[in-house]
């Protein structure tokens, strides 16, 4: 496993701007790498990978078109993909920070903040907004302050260690995400809090503003594109040659890079407005849709 602690990466080079990437509509022939978000892009609100989406993974790995899944969720919730997907390739967890081998089950490489680096930015968002809870992702699995296990109920109780961050990580921790909820704000509004006072510190992102007002810090740099621009290069391909689908905030960037670039119709507005294609709503198996006409090129 390769473990980068505290690599600050410039966030440039990646994410085109949506009106510079606007004007072009043609597609390209059929893509070597599909990549795919997970959570409201494949899987329904009720945890459900569609029989049509199903098939339409199994053809294009049948057509020897590399699949990989690029998701927020930790290693520990992956199970639909693996279940649901019989998926045994590459996972990009934590919005870029880890990179999962399913088949061997291992961490192939991971990005994570140093225990002070993780503090710090703790201390920062505390002092713009005192109410907020936080938790910390390891590897290994979470570490969760009291305050952020009530306002973020229902979680399943895994191998989580609650209590302080600053008492509860060890000296050598190595945090891939740092989360902060509000009780108060929407997730767009503590973004733009937060974002700015931790310019260069840390990447800051969202992707559950329909229940959580919730931030996911990752080290400056990581994010699901770089990830996969990287896993990409590793293999021969180009942003030309992939096809990504999403549908939040944390997608943005995928979606600009990905050389066909896919919003689900239902999808945030800023992920619409960074994607030059539309694909139909998760609910209508978009990504199956778009998959069918793909593979037949």
């Amino acid at each position: 496993m390769t473990l980068l602690l505290g690599t600050a990466v410039p966030e440039t080079g990646v994410m085109g701007t949506p009106a510079s990437r606007a004007g072009s509509t043609a597609r390209p022939s059929r893509p070597r790498l599909i990549a795919s978000d997970v959570d409201g892009t494949i899987l329904s609100p009720g945890g459900v990978v569609s029989a049509r989406t199903r098939a339409a993974f199994r053809r294009a790995r049948e057509a020897g078109t590399e699949v990989v899944f690029v998701t927020g969720r930790p290693i520990r919730w992956l199970g639909p993909l693996e279940e649901q997907l019989d998926h045994a390739g590459t996972v990009i967890c934590s919005n870029g920070a880890v990179v999962w081998d399913m088949a061997r089950r291992e961490v192939v490489a991971a990005e994570a903040f140093r225990l002070e680096q993780a503090l710090r930015l703790q201390e920062i968002i505390r002092a713009l907004h005192p109410e907020a809870g936080f938790s910390s992702e390891l590897v290994t699995g979470p570490h969760r302050e009291p305050a952020f296990l009530r306002l973020h109920p229902g979680l399943p109780v895994e191998d989580q260690v609650v209590g302080p961050l600053s008492e509860t990580l060890a000296p050598n921790a190595a945090v891939v995400k740092l989360l902060a909820i509000s009780p108060a704000l929407s997730a767009e509004e503590f973004h733009a809090l937060v974002e700015p006072a931790v310019q260069g510190l840390a990447h800051v992102t969202y992707s559950d503003v329909t229940r959580l007002p919730l931030l996911e810090l990752a080290v400056p740099g990581v994010t699901k594109a770089r990830t996969l621009e990287k896993h990409a290069a590793s293999l021969g391909i180009g942003a030309s040659e992939v096809i990504a689908f999403g549908d939040m905030p944390n997608d943005l960037e995928m979606l600009s890079w990905a050389g066909e670039g896919y919003a689900m119709a239902d999808g945030h507005p800023e992920a619409l407005a960074a994607a030059r294609f539309r694909a139909p709503a998760c609910a209508d198996d978009g990504v199956a849709q778009v998959l069918e006409t793909v593979l037949a090129r």
